[in-house]
C-alpha cells in the first residue's frame, strides 16, 4: 500500500502492515483527532491520530536505516553487523509495529478524557503482570486501583484484543508483547527476541519510540505545525535522521547523535517548547479543556469510558460531541454552542504568583464566576526527573574526534540549564456576557 502524505511524500506499507491499518481498532484513530479541541484556534488542525502515527512507523524506518546502515568508506563509522538479514528485518518490523500503535489507545479529543477512565483493574491487563527488575519505576504503576490512562489502553489493543490476533496472523515471527515491550520500557520481555549476536537492541529500538528525540515528536511537531499553519514546529529532520546511531555499553545498545547535528538537536527541543506555549497551550484550547473537565467531574456526568477494550473501540471524538449536545449541563452546552469563556486576563513567568488567585477572589466575589487555568511546561523530559527515563539516556559520540569518549546528550549542551525554569501560563476566564463588567472591576481597583 502507498500513502501520500502532506509531510512525508510517499509512504509505503507492507500488505501485513496494511491489514493492521484496516482493523477496526486502528481505524478508530480516523475519528480522533491529533489536536483536540485546537481547531477552535487553528481551523486547519483537523488532522487525526491516524496519520500521524503512520508518519511516525514511517520516521521509525527511516531511523533503523540510517543508524544500521552499512559503511560505503574506510572514513565512515563501522555500524552493528547482524547475525542475518532475518534478524535484521524482524527488528526494523517490531520498530514500526510499535510506533505505528503507540498512540492506538487514545482517548477522545484530548487527555482531558483520562478524567473519565476507570480503574486500571478494569482492564485485565495480564501484561501487566511482570515488569523488569532493571528498570527504575514509579511504584504507582503497579497499583490496580489507580485511574487507567491511554498508554494502558495501548497495551491492552496490543496484547489482548481483536487487533492482538491480527498481529499473531500477519507477524509470525513478532509477538504483540514484543511490541508492547517497545511501547512501555518497564515491561519484561518473555525472550531474548531483541538479542543478535550477543546485543540486546529493545533499549535503542524502545527510544526510538518514546524518548527525548522518538519519532513522535519527530513527526507530530512537522505535521502540528503544517496544518496549523505556524513555523514554530520546523526541525531539521533529515539531518538529524543522517547523524543517528548507537552507542553500546557492555550488550546494551543505546540511542545516540553524531555531535555535528547537536544544534539540529536544540533547535527541535526548542521548537517543541515553543509549540507547547504558542499551540498546544493556546487560550482557547485551554478554556475548551477545562469546560470538559467540569463536565466530567458534574454530578449529572453520564459519560465514561469503558474498561471493555471492544467497546472501547466505539469511543470517537463524534461519540463524545453527540453525546455533550443531548445533555443539558451547563459545560455540556457551552462547548456544543462554542459558548464558551472568555479569557480576561494571562500571566506568562517562571515563578509561581498569587496575583491570579487574588483577582480571582476580588471578581468571585462580586458575583462573576471564574475559570482559573494554569499550564506548566518545561524544556525537556529529563528536568521532570522521570525514573524510567533515567535508565535510557541518549548519547553524544563524535565521528571526527577518534579521541573522544561518547557523553550524556543532557551534558553536551547548554539549553538544558537554560531552559531549566517552569515555564507557566496563568489565565482567568469569565463568561462572555459578564467580561466587560469583570474589566471594569479589574481597572478600577488596580487589579
Amino acid at each position: 500500500m502507498e500513502i501520500r502524505d502532506p509531510i512525508h511524500g510517499s509512504i509505503e506499507l507492507s500488505d501485513a502492515e496494511s491489514l493492521v491499518l484496516d482493523s477496526r481498532v486502528y481505524q478508530r484513530l480516523r475519528q480522533i483527532k491529533q489536536l483536540g479541541f485546537a481547531e477552535f484556534s487553528f481551523p486547519g488542525a483537523t488532522h487525526n491520530r491516524f496519520l500521524h502515527s503512520i508518519g511516525a512507523a514511517h520516521i521509525a524506518g527511516l531511523a533503523f536505516e540510517s543508524i544500521f546502515k552499512e559503511s560505503k568508506s574506510k572514513d565512515e563509522p563501522k555500524t552493528h553487523s547482524f547475525s542475518n538479514p532475518q534478524a535484521r528485518a524482524r527488528l526494523k518490523q517490531a520498530l514500526r509495529l510499535a510506533a505505528l500503535l503507540h498512540d492506538v489507545g487514545h482517548g477522545p479529543l484530548s487527555h482531558t478524557t483520562e478524567e473519565v477512565m476507570p480503574e486500571l483493574k478494569t482492564l485485565k491487563l495480564e501484561a501487566y503482570k511482570k515488569r523488569r527488575k532493571d528498570v527504575k519505576y514509579p511504584a504507582s504503576l503497579d497499583d490496580p486501583n489507580r485511574q487507567a490512562n491511554h498508554e494502558d489502553y495501548t497495551i491492552k489493543f496490543i496484547t489482548d484484543s481483536s487487533l492482538t490476533k491480527v498481529l499473531q496472523d500477519s507477524f509470525s515471527d513478532i509477538k504483540p508483547i514484543h511490541i508492547a515491550c517497545l511501547v512501555d520500557k518497564t515491561l519484561e520481555c518473555p525472550d531474548d527476541f531483541f538479542m543478535d549476536k550477543g546485543v540486546d537492541f529493545r533499549s535503542i529500538l524502545s527510544q526510538l519510540v518514546s524518548s527525548e528525540m522518538d519519532c513522535d515528536r519527530l513527526d507530530y511537531l512537522e505535521r502540528d505545525a503544517y496544518f496549523c499553519g505556524t513555523n514554530y514546529g520546523k526541525v531539521e529532520l533529515n539531518w538529524i535522521l543522517q547523524n543517528l546511531t548507537y552507542h553500546q555499553i557492555d550488550k546494551e545498545m543505546y540511542l545516540a547523535l553524531n555531535r555535528r547535528a547537536l544544534y539540529a538537536f536544540d533547535d527541535f527541543l526548542i521548537s517543541r517548547h515553543h509549540m507547547n506555549l504558542m499551540v498546544y497551550f493556546h487560550h482557547k484550547s485551554i478554556i475548551y479543556e477545562e469546560m470538559l473537565n467540569r463536565y466530567f467531574i458534574s454530578k449529572d456526568c453520564t459519560f465514561f469510558l469503558p474498561g471493555d477494550i471492544e467497546e472501547y473501540t466505539q469511543c470517537s471524538d463524534y461519540a463524545l460531541y453527540e453525546h455533550l449536545a443531548k445533555q443539558k449541563n451547563e459545560w455540556a452546552q457551552r462547548i456544543t454552542n462554542r459558548h464558551a469563556f472568555k479569557m480576561l486576563f494571562e500571566l506568562h513567568s517562571t515563578a509561581d504568583s498569587k496575583r491570579p488567585l487574588a483577582m480571582q477572589k476580588e471578581l468571585e466575589g462580586e458575583g462573576i464566576p471564574v475559570i482559573f487555568a494554569s499550564s506548566a511546561v518545561r524544556l525537556s523530559k529529563y528536568h521532570g526527573g522521570s525514573s524510567v527515563e533515567k535508565n535510557f539516556p541518549i548519547y553524544v559520540v563524535d565521528h571526527y574526534d577518534k579521541q573522544s569518549e561518547p557523553y550524556p546528550i543532557e551534558k553536551s549542551t547548554k539549553i538544558f540549564q537554560k531552559y531549566d525554569e517552569i515555564r507557566r501560563i496563568d489565565r482567568l476566564y469569565v463568561p462572555p456576557e459578564l467580561h466587560k463588567k469583570a474589566e471594569k472591576i479589574m481597572i478600577s481597583r488596580k487589579l
